[in-house]
């Protein structure tokens, strides 16, 4: 499966348990995460999407780093399989 497609079906289920999904484009600060998650209740999460079996680059790895020690995980989402406990987990939060 390829990784736009993840992708969208990860939009699709933020918009229907009531959030939005927004891609995240960071000119001047690369590695960002690809999605940000807004969920009803102020309930907010950070999705690196990649293909199956695919890692996060170097660069990618530093940002989920620094956002973590602000307080701010990253998911790394790689099957669709995946996007209802890491819904859960933001929700959860």
């Amino acid at each position: 499966m390829r990784e736009k497609t993840i992708e969208q079906k990860l939009v699709k289920e933020v918009k229907a348990r009531g959030g939005i999904c927004p891609k995240w484009v960071s000119p001047g600060f690369d590695g960002v995460p690809d999605r940000l998650v807004f969920l009803p209740g102020r309930h907010f999460g950070l999705v690196e999407v990649k293909a199956p079996s695919e890692k996060p680059r170097a660069l990618q790895v530093s940002r989920h780093r620094l956002l973590a020690k602000l307080g701010f995980p990253t998911y790394i989402l790689d099957g669709v399989e995946q996007i209802g406990g890491i819904l859960d987990e933001i929700q959860s939060t």
